[in-house]
C-alpha cells in the first residue's frame, strides 16, 4: 500500500471557501441594505419604493467589491495585522 500525502488545502477547496465567503457576504450585505431601505422608506418617505431599491443596490455593490477583493488577495480571506 502506498501512503500518499494529500494536501489539506487543494486549489479547489480554496476556491470553494472563497465562494462561500463571497456569497454569504453578498447575501448579508444585500439583506442589510434591504432592511435599511425598508426602514428609511417607512420612516422618511411615506412608503415609497426607491429607498428599498437603493439599499439593495448599495448592498449588492458592497458585496461585489468585497468579493472582488477576496478573489484578488493572495490569502483568500482578509487578515488583520495588529
Amino acid at each position: 500500500m502506498s501512503s500518499e500525502v494529500v494536501p489539506s488545502s487543494t486549489s479547489q477547496n480554496l476556491l470553494n471557501d472563497k465562494w462561500d465567503v463571497v456569497l454569504s457576504n453578498a447575501l448579508i450585505k444585500t439583506g442589510l441594505g434591504f432592511g435599511g431601505g425598508v426602514l428609511v422608506s417607512i420612516l422618511l418617505f411615506k412608503r415609497r419604493s426607491f429607498p428599498v431599491w437603493l439599499g439593495i443596490g448599495f448592498g449588492l455593490g458592497r458585496g461585489y467589491s468585497e468579493g472582488d477583493a477576496i478573489f484578488r488577495s493572495n490569502h483568500g480571506l482578509r487578515s488583520v495585522k495588529a
